[in-house]
């Protein structure tokens, strides 16, 4: 059972006994569902979305190898559930769908979209293979507090991964951990309290001197945290000075969507940019946002030349992952 996972409690039962004193008895716990998924028969199941539709929440979906195709839906009724790829190779099992959000809508174009609280999705690939570029086409929408992902495969174009709590102050928190995460245009973005932690995060090449932008953050301006990436690597096959680390994304043209991004400790590749590393967004310029840096290394680091605002160390003492997700229950998944 995951670490965060809906427990039934332990039910006391009294039995009164004369002469005695009253005992005590305990009911043991009822253990998690577990059941698996495989596309070629093996399993209890053959399709992930049928799993989640059967079990209750808590449960624990084993997936076998294979390719699964269309969406897959966790809806927030169902907390605490975990996906987990049966053999830890992230390659072996993929999710993939092709539904861009100009006919289906942000949410249903999203290959997974997991609105539930407390899950846990390990070892597996989640794509949007939509070859147009002129659609967002979500691999990942998280749009449940406390979720977790390791050692996941998020691949796509256009807006990728999206960590959204919903319009206001309302946030999520999502913590990304040793994963892959792929795109060219604001593809981690949204409004939540995102981690992404000892992760590969890889531009790819439009052919362009504008290669896109790794995220486009729509933080609330009462919220201190958005997105950090951290202890990770930028990299890719776009020229060199032609990748943005982000935008400003006020969302739905919110004046209060101040979005807040760190990129600290990680290494940055060469593809991204001295002048213009954030960029205006909608009719609002980065200024209006919070974008800093703090501690960075690799060929992409700032020279110094471009407007590329760094951390102080003693600021970034108070922006760490933890803090990112600490909330008020203090949450803490990070490894």
């Amino acid at each position: 059972m995951p670490p965060h996972a809906t427990r039934r409690t332990t039910a006391a039962v009294t039995l009164a006994v004369a002469p005695l004193a009253a005992i005590t008895l305990s009911t043991p716990a009822h253990a998690a569902t577990t059941v698996t998924v495989a596309a070629d028969g093996t399993g209890n199941y053959t399709t992930i979305q049928a799993a989640l539709a059967a079990v209750p929440s808590g449960s624990v979906i084993n997936i076998k190898p294979g390719t699964y195709r269309g969406q897959v839906s966790i809806p927030a009724s169902k907390p605490g559930i975990s996906l987990r790829g049966t053999t830890g190779t992230s390659t072996d099992v993929v999710i993939t769908g092709s539904t861009p959000a100009s006919t289906a809508g942000t949410a249903g174009s999203a290959t997974v979209l997991n609105l539930a609280k407390d899950t846990s999705v390990t070892g597996l690939t989640i794509a949007n293979t939509y070859g147009g570029h002129d659609s967002q086409a979500l691999a990942l929408y998280a749009g449940g507090d406390r979720q977790v992902y390791r050692n996941v495969r998020l691949l796509g174009y256009q807006d990728t991964f999206l960590s959204w709590g919903g319009t206001g102050s309302a946030q999520v928190r999502q913590y990304v951990y040793k994963s892959y995460i792929e795109g060219a245009v604001d593809f981690i973005y949204g409004n939540g309290a995102l981690v992404i932690d000892s992760t590969t995060i890889r531009s790819l090449d439009r052919g362009s001197s504008n290669n896109g932008y790794i995220t486009a953050a729509a933080t609330h301006s009462s919220n201190r945290y958005g997105i950090l990436i951290t202890r990770s690597t930028l990299t890719g096959p776009a020229a060199a000075r032609t990748v943005a680390l982000g935008r400003c994304w006020h969302a739905g043209g919110a004046a209060d969507a101040i979005g807040q991004v760190l990129v600290r400790d990680s290494a940055l590749g060469g593809h991204i940019r001295q002048t213009g590393a954030w960029q205006d967004m909608g009719g609002f310029s980065w200024k209006t946002c919070r974008f800093t840096e703090y501690n960075n290394s690799g060929a992409g680091v700032s020279t110094g030349t471009g407007d590329r605002p760094q951390m102080s160390s003693t600021t970034a003492a108070n922006y760490t992952a933890q803090k990112y997700l600490a909330g008020s229950d203090g949450w803490n998944p990070v490894q």
